[in-house]
């Protein structure tokens, strides 16, 4: 039977799992923490000018974000940092993936933030512009808080997503959760422990997450009239 074939080897098991989970504490979920927060000031940066009325800022934003959409992750992890040293800006690993990650996210979260301001009914626009408010004024203080409840789902799946993603930066050799349980399985060769014990740490994490999403959806919708 194709069962009996499989033995685990638990004291691997055992002694792997820690090193694999620090991986992914002291580098994976940093990394995929700094990354969000700076896609998430592309992301608006992106979306204002999508929204803006100057032409030359609307093609930006739109070329920008067809060639973040349109090319593989990997590529633009290996444009950053294997072919920026070309130009003789060369970057240290982690700062690298930082920049790929942040700059994928930014053209993927632009579109949310974009389609969750123009959810807010314009008369919101209007209210403020009534009471004094200028449009800076208008957007930070009355449009944006509304916003923000509308973009939490999708951009909550994109850090999830995001999570999972980090897992390419072992390419460039950060010793993030992956590339952790590669080292470890160069050593065993014991492939399919190692990486069913990656996945399930990834499954962990992402778990967490996606309970903590819910905790925060459930109480901004108490906010919201039925």
């Amino acid at each position: 039977m194709f069962l009996d074939n499989i033995s685990i080897d638990w004291n691997l098991a055992a002694k792997s799992f820690m090193p694999i989970l620090m991986g992914g504490l002291k580098y994976t979920l940093p990394l995929a923490i700094a990354s969000f927060i700076i896609g998430l000031v592309i992301a608006f940066v992106m979306a204002m000018c999508r929204l803006s009325s100057i032409k030359l800022l609307q093609w930006v934003a739109r070329i920008y974000i067809s060639i973040i959409r349109g090319t593989p992750l990997l590529v633009q992890l290996s444009i950053v940092y294997f072919g920026l040293p070309d130009l003789g800006i060369n970057i240290s690993p982690i700062y690298g993936a930082i920049i790929a990650l942040s700059l994928n996210v930014g053209g993927y979260a632009a579109e949310v933030v974009r389609a969750s301001i123009l959810s807010v009914p314009k008369g919101q626009w209007e209210a403020g512009y009534t009471i004094g408010m200028g449009y800076f004024q208008t957007l930070r203080r009355v449009i944006i808080p509304q916003a923000m409840r509308v973009s939490i789902p999708p951009l909550s799946n994109t850090f999830i997503s995001l999570v999972k993603d980090t897992s390419l930066a072992s390419t460039i050799t950060v010793t993030e959760l992956f590339r952790r349980a590669q080292e470890i399985t160069a050593t065993s060769y014991n492939f399919l422990l190692l990486y069913c014990e990656a996945a399930f740490i990834y499954w962990i994490f992402c778990f967490i997450l996606s309970i903590i999403q819910n905790i925060i959806e459930e109480r901004l919708d108490r906010y919201v009239a039925k």
